[in-house]
């Protein structure tokens, strides 16, 4: 049985459960906003007791704190100016991406909207995770309030009633009143400590994935994820299949190809294959995209490469060392699978090198797509392939981890908890009222002009203008999804 089944009971008792104890607790919540509360005593008398224990380490780690709050608010208006320029300017991303850029992450999100480049997301993972960040940002708020002798008047939990009686955030509530007596620093403390606790779950949580991934992977393939390519000029095509060309027209061109399948193309350069769709969609009369004349294109080699005639092959330089051991015009077996089918062979006649017709060619390409900043931290996670070898694939025994589809659950639960982290940490030191990054926006300006009006203008201003941003990326996602 699959485990989406027993995830979604999971998920059905789990309502079930919470609704019972929603509707016997009725009196003890209190509505603010669109959220009921359920208050409680639960931790405070720990969280008071760490506060006021450790002091001198609390007071080091409220400058780290503070720091790491202005580095986390830089990013992300970082981050939300890219997010503007794709949703704006980007509108293939946009609809590849899909979901509207202010979704929050709910189960089952990246399987519902079929994103194939995030792992799937779990109830489980959902629930496991909610509560780890939540505590854990919530608890580093109480304890330095409480190191800043600030009482703590209650603990719980917050649920959004109108859409499932889901279990939504943790919260520790300060005694606003003794806040806003203390002096500016201490409150900027208290603000930043709960993406600070963010920051380190991420750190920590990255770890013990590094670590989990090297005992629990094995390393079983090699992914390529392109064909050998060249821009090549309209003008030194001499001929599409059969037909030589009367004129180097762009439509004369797209006229001789046929609707199906690749076209062999000729030019003064080498030879060269494409489909008419793939040159309808460039619409280039200059240059064109084009795959070169290779053994990987005809045979329609594609997924991960297991083993060159038995030979198992782990590293792209394996691969290579493996096809170097024989010629062109050779026949090699390879062991291949793609599409969670199981592993096949797949014969396949080795070309020539255009570099050096000496060596034995397969056409194969390994791109990394790590532009931008975001890349560069995302890609490392974002799957089993490391420098394009293949650990994990969860329906064949060549790609299963030591331990089993449980590796693989693991693994993504850790994954999906260190982008979580991170992204709260980022999200939630937003100069906006909703976040805790909004008053510490008002609090940086109060210390800088000395003067209250002024602090709740540029807070305002700077609240208003997040929303109207908001309202612009909204509206170019549903111009260009639809």
């Amino acid at each position: 049985m699959s485990f989406l089944i027993y995830d979604l009971t999971l998920l059905g008792i789990f309502i079930i459960l919470l609704g019972i104890f929603l509707f016997r607790k009725r009196h003890n919540l209190k509505r603010e906003g669109l959220l009921l509360l359920y208050k409680t005593s639960w931790g405070i008398k720990l969280i008071h007791r760490v506060g006021e224990k450790y002091k001198k380490t609390l007071k080091v780690l409220s400058y780290v704190s503070v720091t790491i709050g202005y580095l986390l608010m830089t990013g992300a208006l970082y981050l939300v100016g890219r997010i503007v320029w794709i949703y704006v300017f980007n509108a293939n991303v946009v609809r590849a991406i899909k979901i509207p850029p202010i979704l929050p992450l709910i189960p089952y999100l990246p399987q519902v909207f079929k994103l194939s480049f995030l792992p799937p997301f779990y109830f489980t993972y959902w629930i496991i995770i909610i509560a780890v960040v939540a505590i854990f940002h919530e608890f580093a708020h109480g304890i330095f309030a409480a190191r800043s002798k600030v009482k703590i008047k209650s603990t719980g939990f917050g649920f959004f009633p109108f859409f499932l009686p889901i279990f939504l955030a943790a919260f520790v509530e300060p005694d606003d009143e003794e806040m806003k007596k203390k002096k500016i620093f201490p409150q900027l403390a208290v603000l930043s400590a709960g993406t600070f606790a963010n920051f380190v779950t991420a750190i920590i949580s990255f770890g013990i994935l590094v670590g989990f991934f090297a005992l629990a992977f094995a390393p079983s393939g090699v992914a390529f994820n392109n064909y050998v390519n060249a821009n090549v000029s309209v003008s030194s095509i001499t001929s599409v299949g059969n037909h030589s060309l009367t004129n180097h027209s762009y439509q004369h061109i797209v006229d001789l190809m046929d609707n199906s399948g690749l076209n062999e193309i000729r030019t003064s350069e080498g030879n060269f294959l494409i489909t008419k769709q793939s040159v309808l969609q460039q619409n280039n009369s200059k240059g064109l995209v084009m795959y070169f004349d290779a053994p990987a294109v005809k045979s329609n080699l594609e997924g991960i490469i297991l083993n060159v005639n038995g030979e198992k092959v782990t590293s792209t330089k394996q691969l290579k060392e493996e096809l170097d051991k024989h010629s062109p015009g050779e026949t090699i077996i390879l062991t291949v699978v793609s599409n969670e089918s199981n592993p096949y062979n797949k014969s396949i006649t080795l070309g020539q090198s255009p570099l050096n017709k000496s060596q034995p060619w397969l056409g194969i390409a390994f791109v990394n797509n790590k532009e931008g900043v975001l890349s560069k931290f995302y890609t490392p996670l974002s799957s089993f392939n490391i420098d394009h070898t293949t650990y994990a694939r969860v329906y064949s025994s060549v790609y299963t981890s030591r331990i089993g589809d449980i590796g693989v659950f693991i693994y993504n639960l850790i994954w999906w908890l260190v982008i979580i982290s991170i992204s709260v940490a980022f999200v939630n030191m937003l100069p906006m009222g909703i976040f805790d990054g909004g008053r510490f926006f008002y609090l940086t300006v109060l210390a800088i002009t000395k003067k209250e009006k002024t602090a709740t203008i540029a807070y305002r201003l700077v609240t208003y203008l997040f929303l109207l941003v908001l309202a612009v990326v909204m509206f170019f996602w549903f111009l260009y999804i639809k």
